[in-house]
């Protein structure tokens, strides 16, 4: 965007005033709790970085999982009202406003770094490759990065990247900027070619996504709490899909574990 730091202060106003989509939020956090679970070493890290905190104000987030996961947690985010929001939700939540593509910390400050739909944001590919440049360059060697991007390959994704995005957002498809991204290969080449090692490539978030939060939506206007916590169930079913071999084509995010060598 032409101002970022304003416009996602802007996104956490309208958030604020409109309310989250708190219901399909809590669907989000669980799938990617899950991919963590998966995925995040045994023991704890020593320190950790979070590239962004819109999970932590727009719903619990992951915080509460990786903070006994890790040592020492570091929660960045371009706009300081989503900051300062965050540390009143995670007290004990170190929070700092930075951009990802100019990250404010020495090389080799981290042990892990955890990036949730962060660097997709961008108007530019270049964009996406400084800022993989800029978490390899903060990661210590043999430190892990786990990383999601919206899906290129899944074909919803590939044509809502090739319609405007006034048009998306005006029909409510799009409730804030989605930038560039990359397909599975290309982010694993790219990755590779930054100095990372692939280790662990999978896609998540195998719902119908845009009937999905129509539906949460719905119920969680509308219905008990017992028919919400089934509706979440009936979504957590459709992750089975990723044992299959069409996963990045149902998948709306790729997602990649890497180590810096």
């Amino acid at each position: 965007m032409a101002n970022d730091l304003q416009y996602w202060d802007s996104v956490y106003k309208t958030l604020k005033k409109d309310g989250a989509y708190s219901l399909w939020r809590s669907h989000n956090d669980v799938v990617n709790i899950a991919l963590l679970g998966r995925w995040l070493p045994q023991g704890k890290t020593g320190r950790l970085l979070k590239t962004d905190l819109f999970d932590e104000v727009a719903s619990n987030g992951m915080y509460p999982f990786l903070k006994v996961k890790a040592e020492n947690i570091i929660g960045l985010d371009i706009s300081s009202l989503i900051v300062k929001a965050a540390q009143k939700t995670c007290n004990d939540l170190k929070g700092t406003i930075a951009d990802v593509r100019y990250l404010p910390f020495h090389n080799n400050t981290f042990d892990g770094i955890i990036s949730i739909s962060t660097i997709d944001h961008f108007s530019s590919k270049i964009e996406i490759i400084k800022s993989l440049r800029e978490i390899h360059r903060v990661l210590r060697k043999g430190g892990y990065l786990i990383i999601t991007l919206d899906n290129l390959t899944n074909p919803v994704i590939a044509l809502r990247s090739i319609l405007p995005f006034h048009l998306l957002n005006r029909l409510g498809l799009v409730p804030y900027y989605v930038g560039k991204t990359l397909g599975p290969r290309r982010l694993c080449r790219i990755l590779e070619q930054s100095g990372f090692k692939v280790e662990n490539l999978d896609a998540v978030m195998h719902c119908p996504r845009v009937l999905a939060v129509a539906m949460a939506r719905i119920f969680e206007k509308y219905a008990k709490i017992k028919t919400q916590k089934r509706f979440l169930r009936a979504l957590m079913a459709f992750e089975r899909l990723f044992r299959l071999p069409t996963r990045f084509l149902t998948g709306y995010f790729v997602a990649v574990r890497a180590i810096k060598y």
